[in-house]
């Protein structure tokens, strides 16, 4: 066949590399046939998890706990989580709905209503498996976990917990205020009377304006701190 010697060098160089591709596509066409369907079977994966498993979970579990709540704010407690004839309470939507944020936050309702109930071990239990990314949220989620230690006779364990919570939000001056007192009162019963003045101090020099830190220095003086 004679030789077109009219072709563009630009035609010829764009026809070697369609060539490469066509002979590299023969050669591993399967490959990655298998590997793109991989790649949209995940993505279609995930996206139908997200929109038809995950997607409504979630609202079916936030909606079960807006019931929850509603009974909770109300102090019927038992119904809060146990529930009523036709609504989970906290309990159930912990298991029902694990893995959403629903469920995260029904641990932190379930820990506080036992508190309340005076089911302190239940309490405990909750407030342990509870986590969040609100710096001031797990703060009380502490200070609770630690109410419930603190009535189970574990008042070390308590008055650690009430430190840590105090310190994690200090911008907070009610409540960081309250655990440093509740840290330095559990200290005194202790004997452990310096870390209880420590506790105390850290009220007066911090928070001298809360209402923990106008009365402070009573707590203080009966310490033998009269400065």
């Amino acid at each position: 066949m004679a030789e077109n010697k009219n072709i563009p060098v630009e035609a010829t160089e764009t026809n070697e590399v369609v060539d490469k591709v066509t002979g590299f596509w023969q050669q591993n066409s399967k490959n990655i046939i298998i590997a793109v369907a991989a790649v949209v079977l995940l993505a279609g994966g995930y996206a139908g998890y997200k929109y038809f498993i995950s997607g409504p979970k979630e609202t079916k579990a936030n909606e079960a706990l807006f019931r929850a709540e509603n009974y909770f704010r109300m102090d019927s407690l038992q119904l809060a989580l146990n529930g009523d004839a036709t609504n989970p309470g906290f309990v159930k939507i912990m298991d029902k709905y694990s893995g959403t944020p629903a469920a995260n936050l029904a641990r932190f309702y379930a820990g506080s209503s036992y508190l309340k109930l005076g089911d302190f071990k239940n309490a405990e239990k909750y407030l342990k498996d509870f986590s969040s990314s609100s710096v001031q949220v797990n703060a009380r989620a502490k200070s609770l976990l630690a109410d419930a230690l603190a009535e189970q006779g574990k008042k070390e364990e308590a008055v650690k917990l009430y430190l840590e919570a105090a310190k994690m939000f200090e911008k907070d001056e009610f409540n960081s205020s309250e655990y440093y007192f509740r840290a330095g009162y559990l200290l005194e019963s202790l004997g452990k009377n310096q870390e209880a003045i420590e506790a105390y101090k850290a009220i007066k020099e911090k928070y001298p304006r809360s209402e923990r830190g106008f009365d402070i220095d009573k707590y203080l003086a009966r310490l033998g701190v009269t400065e």
